[in-house]
């Protein structure tokens, strides 16, 4: 199959990759010259485990390129994978780069295409890209799909090549011979391909991620209950995620959601369904609660010291939203840190891979070289991001660097009763305090 991907963002590079380690003939297109001329010399703008080496196999097997042409006249299926932010002022996603991508390509169809929306797009979107184009190339033979992705930042490649699904909104046996065409190596190991009409599919994308987002809320809330009356959230986690009907996964306590899709899609949704007047109260619940959340991590902290943080060195652990990903997109520390600082502290921070775009965002922050040159001298050191080399550390080289043997952990990465018995003043997210 010959697939073109118009983005070559964090969705488009990911995608055009593993489609292209399926075997396909891909090129991935995107209007900024730099990221192109990036590609091509093999460096890849994002972090991701394991996408340097599938770009460059497949760059050298000659299945993967990368170019700023509309490059699509001969594809078999074009992937729509540009932004959509969220809109300032009422939260729906702009579709700016989505329909102008529609709009562009029109032109460029030669013979029988197959247009997919990859992009998370509100309900409704399909058919308005599959307007545009007709208007614009009336004679243009197409038909547009819905492939919403389910990936992971930190384990995207495992996602697209050994998903638990692929959904797929199409409205016509030609477009659905294509798309099980482009997904046939999922096939052979069995994994389901939920076929559905386009509306569906846009629908499933946004539900998937706001009940998930609901989930994380859910147990951040109980946490918080958890702290009042001595209880521990891991265990009443364990003991709830063992039911079949709940799930185990996403009931990890912390200091709210952040990245590139649950805030952005919860928003959406809630305005998409405000828009039909069916509203979706618990969604628009679940913003409230980790907006509020992230916010009030700031607070914990600085009760946990008395009260204030003036004058304070606090060193913080990890800034990305999440571990195994520089995307500081909504990140908890874009709250926390600059909260911190407007009390009056002085923070030295390390994250393994987001300290780049982390200088963009927070501004009198240094920069460690290690974790341990974070906790060197500091009066309390804030755990904030789940980086796996965070949990080897060694608690008594951190307390002999530290001024005051003081730990925030807002993922709870280390074992309450190790750290006080190491003389540690700790404190995490939903964990009984020591009694009295």
């Amino acid at each position: 199959m010959r697939i073109a991907i118009i983005g070559s963002g964090y969705v488009g590079l990911v995608s055009g990759a593993c489609f292209a380690q399926f075997g396909h003939d891909v090129v991935c297109i995107d209007k900024d010259p730099s990221k192109i001329e990036r590609l091509k010399k093999g460096e890849i703008p994002i972090y991701e485990p394991g996408l340097d080496k599938l770009v460059t196999d497949n760059v050298k097997a000659g299945r993967l390129e990368f170019t700023t042409e509309l490059a699509v006249g001969e594809a078999d299926a074009v992937f729509i994978a540009v932004g959509t932010p969220t809109r300032r002022g009422d939260g729906h996603a702009d579709l700016t780069y989505v329909y102008a991508a529609a709009a562009e390509l029109a032109g460029a169809l030669r013979g029988y295409t197959v247009v997919v929306t990859k992009s998370t797009v509100p309900v409704g979107t399909g058919r308005e890209v599959a307007r545009i184009i007709r208007e614009s190339q009336p004679s243009a033979e197409f038909d547009v799909a819905s492939n919403p992705e389910f990936l992971r930042e930190g384990a995207a490649i495992e996602d697209f090549m050994k998903p638990d699904r692929v959904v797929i909104g199409v409205e016509s046996q030609r477009a659905r011979d294509v798309m099980a065409a482009v997904y046939r190596p999922l096939n052979l190991i069995q994994t389901p391909m939920v076929f559905t009409n386009i509306e569906t599919a846009e629908v499933t994308k946004y539900a998937g991620n706001a009940f998930l987002a609901t989930k994380i809320t859910f147990i951040n809330e109980i946490a918080d209950l958890c702290e009042k009356v001595g209880a521990d959230v891991h265990d009443v986690a364990r003991g709830i995620g063992l039911d079949g009907r709940i799930g185990r996964k996403f009931l990890h306590p912390g200091p709210g959601f952040g990245g590139s899709c649950f805030p952005k899609d919860t928003l959406a949704l809630a305005y998409t369904a405000r828009e039909v007047n069916a509203p979706q109260t618990i969604v628009e619940q679940v913003i409230e609660v980790n907006n509020a959340r992230k916010k009030r991590m700031a607070r914990k902290v600085i009760d946990f010291c008395g009260g204030t943080v003036a004058g304070l060195n606090v060193g913080v652990l990890g800034l990305t939203f999440k571990p195994n990903t520089d995307d500081m997109r909504d990140a908890p520390s874009l709250d926390i840190v600059p909260a911190l600082q407007a009390a009056g502290a002085n923070i030295v921070a390390f994250d393994p891979e987001g300290m780049g775009e982390a200088g963009k965002l927070l501004k009198n922050i240094t920069f460690a070289k290690t974790a341990y040159e974070a906790a060197f001298e500091a009066d309390v050191l804030v755990v904030i991001t789940e980086w796996h080399e965070f949990r080897g550390l060694d608690p008594r080289r951190i307390k002999q660097v530290m001024r005051q043997p003081r730990i925030v952990d807002l993922r709870n990465i280390f074992n309450p009763e190790e750290m006080r018995g190491l003389g540690f003043t700790y404190e995490g997210v939903g964990r009984p305090r020591p009694r009295p």
